[in-house]
């Protein structure tokens, strides 16, 4: 078994958008409408969306390959690319998915760690994330490597708003 992670470029544009609609959807489907699953991915993976993410100075996403399969990717934002006013110190987790048939591997302990480093090479002070409050096994995940609960924000499936804990862990 083999695991290693790549930064996506723009040359990556079209592999990162096909894997954001996949994980997407198989995490969320089968708990959110037809329609609202349909406004989402439309609304926040099209091309030109995830070109300008990708192209933002303050995001960076990286890819991660199991045997040297693209498996899932993680999405990181400082300053004042985060989806919430948290400060200079602080580095958002926007994203780890991982495709089902890759889960149960440790990937997403493998992106999360990236994060830590970078935010440890960039000298944060905190990572944080929202985690939809209904997504137990996330929740569980991310209380079982040193995050909390500090706060809720609200997220909008389509026309459904929807609740997100604002989970932090503060670094040494």
């Amino acid at each position: 078994m083999t695991i290693h992670i790549k930064k996506c470029t723009l040359e990556d544009l079209h592999t990162l958008q096909e894997m954001s609609y996949e994980t997407f959807k198989e995490t969320f489907k089968h708990q959110n409408t037809a329609e609202n699953m349909i406004a989402y991915l439309e609304k926040s993976f099209n091309l030109h969306q995830v070109e300008k993410e990708l192209s933002t100075h303050s995001s960076q996403f990286f890819f991660v390959y199991f045997n040297h399969e693209a498996a899932g990717y993680l999405k990181v934002n400082t300053d004042d690319a985060q989806t919430e006013k948290m400060g200079d110190e602080a580095l958002e987790i926007e994203r780890i998915y991982i495709i089902n048939k890759f889960q149960k591997h440790g990937l997403g302990k493998y992106l999360l760690n990236k994060a830590m480093e970078i935010a440890a090479e960039r000298n944060k002070k905190k990572v944080w994330l929202g985690v939809w409050e209904e997504n137990e096994n996330a929740i569980a995940f991310y209380k079982k490597m040193g995050f909390v609960q500090t706060g809720k924000h609200s997220f909008y499936m389509g026309d459904e708003e929807q609740t997100d804990l604002i989970m932090t862990k503060t670094l040494i």
